[in-house]
């Protein structure tokens, strides 16, 4: 027999054993763990490392589903992707507004419904078809402090974790249809309501949340989350400011005009009840409404007129004719030019016209401002007898030429 090597005095403090010592790498490897943690709040290390955890439990299920049912399929509403970063993902179609009121229905940025679907994420292209495409959805108020991205992963521990729960005495935070059914990879969701407002949130606002109803056999559907919104009390709903305004809106409702306050009072005096009214002086009147306004410089005068023109308009067009000159000019609800006829050819834009044209369009809308009764709307042009200007307007041009030379008609 080959005698043993007798060991060195280091190798006999250290393992009496014979075999190297394992502790110094198991302290090295302890030591690098603590100084991660050290880099992470617990919360945010328990939801990187879960991912981890997860993938390696993960594979460990796909290998014995692979033995016992051979090759998974690939197809994204077939296969069991049991991936530590999930290949399917929930995702809102469209943007909530920025604020609701409690009571409310949450609705999307075009005032419609909101929208869901199902997404692939290695194509980013919708699941429409199979099973995983039908499936209910369930929808859920979440924290508006959410720090992954859109394209970052989190555990579903994690998601769970920012669901906000009602404050003791409270009904529950979000009522109304609460479960949405996919059809083709797609839901419409119906009257969803905020009960409580925001404010005691430590960010003061929510987001809304989907998840999946039930587990999918092993297949792991991230969650979806809308941006961040602010949730008023219901009581400030009757002073809300109208974002954009209507035409019917009263006047209080655009931007730095208080309900009942003193330039309510001011514009009422001056018949100017709401928008449309607003508007319509506004372009027929400019310098006497910036003038109720502080002057066109005034910061709250450029607010008041920029929101008023976000207004949405209807589609209603007047006319007015001048027979003797063979012009006729169209006007919108707000009274701004929006076309012209000569000799019964019609023009969609004033950029259409010539310079001498534009002259005479000029100096007609500013006779139709300072009289208004003869205008008509369009339905009714061929039923109703066509008002004629007695001033003719090529002698105006004529003498207002004379008096300035340079003036281009304008206010």
């Amino acid at each position: 027999m080959v005698p043993k090597r007798p060991l060195s005095e280091e190798e006999e403090e250290g393992n009496s054993s014979g075999f190297p010592n394992p502790e110094s790498n198991e302290s090295g490897s302890s030591s690098n763990v603590r100084n991660v943690m050290h880099m992470f709040s617990h919360e945010e290390f328990e939801a990187r490392l879960e991912p981890l955890i997860r993938g390696v439990v993960q594979d460990g299920v796909q290998l014995a589903f692979q033995n016992f049912f051979g090759t998974l399929p690939r197809s994204p509403s077939d296969a069991l992707d049991t991936s530590s970063t999930p290949s399917l993902q929930l995702r809102f179609l469209n943007r909530l507004l920025p604020t609701f009121f409690t009571g409310n229905r949450i609705e999307s940025e075009d005032r419609g419904a909101i929208k869901l679907g199902l997404f692939d994420t290695n194509s980013n292209e919708m699941v429409s078809f199979g099973p995983l495409s039908s499936q209910k959805i369930v929808v859920v108020p979440l924290d508006g402090d959410f720090p992954f991205d859109d394209e970052e992963d989190w555990p579903e521990s994690y998601f769970d974790a920012k669901v906000v729960s009602a404050r003791d005495g409270k009904r529950p935070l979000l009522t109304g249809d609460l479960v949405a059914t996919l059809k083709d990879g797609v839901a419409d969701l119906g009257d969803v309501v905020f009960t409580d407002n925001s404010c005691w949130r430590r960010n003061r606002t929510f987001r809304l949340g989907a998840k999946v109803q039930n587990a999918t056999h092993g297949v792991r559907i991230k969650e979806a989350k809308s941006q961040a919104f602010v949730v008023k009390d219901q009581r400030g709903e009757s002073y809300k400011k109208h974002h954009p305004p209507t035409l019917g809106d009263d006047i209080w409702r655009l931007e730095r005009i208080a309900k009942d306050g003193v330039l309510q009072g001011l514009l009422a005096s001056h018949k100017i009840y709401t928008v449309k009214d607003f508007l319509q002086m506004y372009n027929t009147k400019k310098s006497s409404v910036c003038g109720l306004l502080g002057g066109p410089n005034n910061n709250n005068c450029k607010t008041i007129i920029k929101h008023a023109k976000a207004c949405v308009l209807d589609e209603k067009l007047y006319m007015y004719s001048c027979v003797a000159e063979g012009i006729g000019i169209l006007f919108n609800s707000v009274l701004e030019v929006v076309g012209a006829t000569f000799d019964g050819e019609y023009h969609v834009s004033m950029n259409e016209l010539t310079d001498f044209q534009k002259s005479m369009v000029e100096a007609l809308k500013q006779q139709i401002y300072k009289d208004l009764e003869g205008m008509l709307p369009m339905e009714d042009l061929s039923m109703v007898a066509t008002p004629v200007l007695t001033t003719n307007l090529h002698d105006q041009l004529q003498r207002m030429a004379e008096l300035d030379p340079f003036s281009n008609f304008s206010e």
